[in-house]
């Protein structure tokens, strides 16, 4: 099993859409809005680090509103 974590920034103010249509995405686990730098952190659930790439690389990246992710796999 993967984890990895990704860091997304919206240009939209439609948080609570964006945190749905993330949560649908296959194999993220969980999505929160957060302060800071970045507007949600996905956690990613799957079994490989391709599939990592396809869950944030392409699904995540192409649901309108997002500006851009930046994803981080855990080492643990």
């Amino acid at each position: 099993m993967v984890i990895a974590y990704v860091m997304v920034k919206a240009h939209t103010g439609d948080a609570d859409r964006l945190k749905d249509d993330i949560e649908a995405v296959d194999g993220v686990a969980e999505a929160h809005i957060v302060a800071g730098d970045v507007d949600f952190i996905a956690k990613v659930n799957v079994e490989t680090p391709a599939e990592v790439k396809d869950v944030a690389a392409t699904h995540i990246q192409e649901i309108q509103g997002v500006e851009t992710t930046q994803t981080y796999i855990a080492m643990d």
